[in-house]
Parts: structure tokens; sequence; C-alpha cells
């Protein structure tokens, strides 16, 4: 039987700002088991980054979490856990990849040096142990010749190879549980793909949570997908079982988007409107304004995640009416 790694319970991550209080998430609850890989998928807006930021306790202000719980196993309860008590737990048992390499990589260190400093931090290391061990992480993120590379800086990097760099420093002290925030986006498509090779690799001794909105990355990757929506978590389900079944109208609509070679010319659908408002979020279902089956219940009550088959939960009143 599996054993649980993350379990992310009622999360709820506010912002404060002038205008209102932004509700980026706003009660996400999923888990993630050891070696499983998670997809979290959603528009841009939807709050996926934002629910990585709070698991690793990485809200900038005026974020906060307000309520929920994220309980590691052997640790404990993240949200409820000092400063400190993170830096410790940061990079040694949860890494995470960002989204953006260049913002993140310090533009004024040698890429060895930053990764090396990573493993100095949690480990029993000299410096130049560490930078010897900086070296074998790039090699195992495939970056050709890493003892030259990694006297290099940021900006002499292509975008792959800084993204390279980042799961270079996020495996350095091989965590349990790895968070990739969009590993492809920006990316031509043959890194794309040595990137997902790679990331395919890598599965074989992590946990990884994928966040994305490309639904090709996780149909490739993933063993289970959770589908957010303008901060609430839509479906979840195994990657085969949400594909072939979707029971959720948003999850429908986001595989009905893209194109597939069995439909021939079956014209694409396009999800009209865009993410609502965070600080004046619609009534009842986020999704109702957009939404093809809605009726008067969505519009006045909030539908709680069920499960509607093993392993297989979704937040809509009419998910029994779905057909693909």
């Amino acid at each position: 039987m599996p054993q649980r790694l993350l379990s992310i319970n009622d999360l709820r991550t506010h912002f404060f700002t002038l205008t209102g209080v932004v509700k980026a998430v706003d009660g996400v609850s999923f888990s993630i088991d050891k070696g499983e890989t998670l997809g979290l998928v959603g528009e841009s807006g939807s709050g996926k980054t934002v629910t990585a930021l709070s698991i690793m306790r990485l809200i900038p202000r005026p974020g906060k979490i307000v309520s929920g719980s994220a309980e590691f196993e052997g640790i404990g309860n993240l949200v409820s856990k000092t400063e400190s008590e993170m830096r410790r737990i940061r990079g040694k048992n949860i890494a995470m990849s960002f989204q953006d390499p260049m913002t993140y990589l310090n533009p004024v260190l040698k890429v060895g040096d930053q990764i090396a400093e990573t493993i100095c931090l949690h480990q029993n290391m000299s410096t130049r142990e560490a930078k010897e061990e900086a070296i074998d992480s790039m090699r195992l993120v495939g970056i050709p010749s890493p003892e030259a590379r990694a006297k290099e800086y940021p900006h002499q990097m292509s975008g792959g190879m800084r993204q390279r760099i980042m799961l270079a420093m996020a495996l350095s002290c091989q965590p349990e549980l790895l968070i990739a925030d969009e590993p492809t986006t920006a990316l031509d498509v043959i890194i794309q793909d040595e990137i997902l090779s790679l990331m395919k690799d890598l599965k074989l001794n992590n946990s990884l949570l994928i966040i994305t909105h490309d639904l090709g990355v996780v149909a490739e990757l993933s063993d289970r997908v959770a589908i957010m929506y303008a901060g609430h978590l839509m479906e979840n389900a195994h990657t085969r079982i949400l594909f072939k079944r979707p029971r959720n109208p948003y999850t429908q609509a986001l595989l009905e988007s893209i194109p597939r070679v069995d439909w021939g010319k079956r014209r694409l659908r396009a999800i009209q409107g865009s993410i609502p408002d965070m600080i004046s979020p619609p009534s009842g279902c986020r999704f109702h304004p957009r939404c093809s089956y809605v009726e008067a219940v969505c519009r006045d009550e909030v539908p709680r995640l069920q499960e509607v088959e093993p392993g297989h939960w979704t937040a809509c009143h009419r998910w029994q009416e779905i057909r693909c």
C-alpha cells in the first residue's frame, strides 16, 4: 500500500492588498504518496504556484497562509514551523525548481558555487567536497562538460541549461519531494523533450509535484492529476481515468481545448471568458459564469469535493451528466 508523504488539508493563502483580499488559494486539499508524481494543472492565475510556495513557506508579502495544514511525513505540519525550521527543511526534505531560472539564480555568482552553497547548508561537507558534489549534480541532469560549465555565470547559459541548473540545485541534497514549477515553459520543443526525459528519470527516486498548464506534460509524467481553478480544487484523479472520464466541466473544457489526432476535423473548444477577479470571486461554483452545465444550484452553493469512484474526486453539482 502506498505510503503518504505530503497531505494538504483545507489550505488557504490570501493576499491582503489595498483594494481587498485576494483569495489565491481557498480551501485546497490533496496528497502525494512516496514515489508518486502529481500534476497540478490549471489556467494562469488559478493558484498553482501559490499552492507550491505555500508548501515551501515562501509566500511574499502581503500574502499569508491564513488556515489549513501541510503535513509532511516525519516532520509534521509545515504551516506551523518557524522560519529557522523551514530553512533546514527547504532543500533537504523539499526542494523547488522555479519557473523563471534567471529570476532565482544569482547573476553575480558562478552556477557551480550556487549549487555548492546549497549543499554546504544542508550537508556536512567542506567547500571542496560541496563543489565536487555540485558537479556530480550537474552531470546527473545532463549538463555536458559540467566541470567547465560550473565556472560560468547564469547569463552565459541558454534557457534550457539554466533550467537544468535549477534542477541540479534542487536535487543536490536528494530531497524527498521535488516541486517543479512549469519546467518546460519558454523552451523550444527539442529542449522540452530533453527536460521531460530527464524528469521521467528523476521520478524513480523522488516524489514529484509538477505544476503546469500543459496537459501533454501531465499525460507523459504524472501518476495523478489535480485540476485547479480560481483557488479551488476542481478534480483529482489518476491520470488515465481523468483523461478518459473527466467528471468536472472545467476539466472537460481543458481537454477539449487541445488538439488530438483521433478527432479528425472536429473543432477545438475555446473556454469563454477568463479567470475571475479573486478579490470578489463568483458565488457558488467559481466556474459557473463560464460553464455550459450551469443551473441555479451552481450559482448558489459551493460544490464540495466528493469521491465519485475509487480515487476519483470532483467538485461539481452536475458531474453525473458530463459526457466525453
